[in-house]
C-alpha cells in the first residue's frame, strides 16, 4: 500500500505491547539493515541449548586391569530433559525429536596407580555401545604412584534414541587403579542450528 517513514513508534500510553503484523504475515528486515537488540530484553529468539546436562562420579570407582569399564556417573548437577540415566545405565539418551549436533565436554581426574605401574590408560565416549575414535584420549608409559588426568571435548551428530556413555581402560602390572570421585565429569548440550 505505502511506506511509513518515521524515527520512532511507541504505544499511545507509553507502555504495554506494540504489535507488528498479524498471524500468517512475515516481518522482514532488508539486506544491509541492522536489527539492534543489544539494549532490549529478548524473549523467544535464539533458541535454547537443550537438552543439556552435567553429571559426575560421586564416589571412587575401582577399575580392573585390562578391562573396559563404564564410568558410573551417578550424580546430576542438572538435566533439563531428564535424558541422563544416573542410576542404572549411566548414559545420556537423545530424547524423541531432539536429534542433531551435540557438544560434549568430559574429564576423568586421577586414575590412581596405587603402588603399581600402569602401562597405559584411556578414556573415551561410546555411542550406542561402540567406541568413537574422535573422543579417545590415551596415555602411554610407566607411571608409578602417579595421578593421571584426562579431559576432552567433541561435537557429535546424534539421532533420536542414540545414547552416549563414558568408558575407561587401564593396563597396569601391579597395584590397583581407581577413578577418583567428584572431578570425573561428563556434560553436554544440543547445539542450536
Amino acid at each position: 500500500m505505502g511506506t511509513i517513514k518515521t524515527t520512532n513508534i511507541e504505544t499511545i500510553t507509553g507502555s504495554g505491547t506494540l504489535t507488528l503484523g498479524q498471524s500468517g504475515e512475515t516481518i522482514s528486515v532488508p539486506s544491509g539493515a541492522t536489527l539492534d537488540l543489544s539494549s532490549a530484553t529478548q524473549t523467544g529468539v535464539g533458541g535454547t541449548n537443550t537438552p543439556a546436562f552435567k553429571v559426575y562420579l560421586s564416589s571412587n570407582q575401582s577399575v580392573t586391569n585390562s578391562t573396559d569399564t563404564k564410568i558410573n556417573l551417578n550424580t546430576e548437577v542438572f538435566d533439563t530433559d531428564n535424558a541422563f540415566d544416573n542410576t542404572t545405565n549411566y548414559r545420556f539418551t537423545v530424547p524423541s525429536g531432539k536429534g542433531g549436533k551435540y557438544y560434549f565436554g568430559y574429564q576423568v581426574w586421577y586414575f590412581d596407580a596405587n603402588a603399581g605401574t600402569s602401562n597405559f590408560a584411556d578414556v573415551s565416549l561410546r555411542i550406542n555401545g561402540s567406541g568413537n575414535n574422535t573422543t579417545l584420549i590415551r596415555k602411554y608409559g610407566s607411571f608409578t604412584n602417579h595421578n593421571l588426568s584426562f579431559s576432552g571435548n567433541t561435537t557429535l551428530s546424534l539421532n533420536d534414541g542414540d545414547y552416549v556413555e563414558m568408558w575407561s581402560y587401564t593396563q597396569f602390572t601391579s597395584g590397583t587403579n581407581t577413578i577418583k570421585a567428584n572431578n570425573t565429569v561428563l556434560q553436554g548440550y544440543k547445539i542450536i542450528e
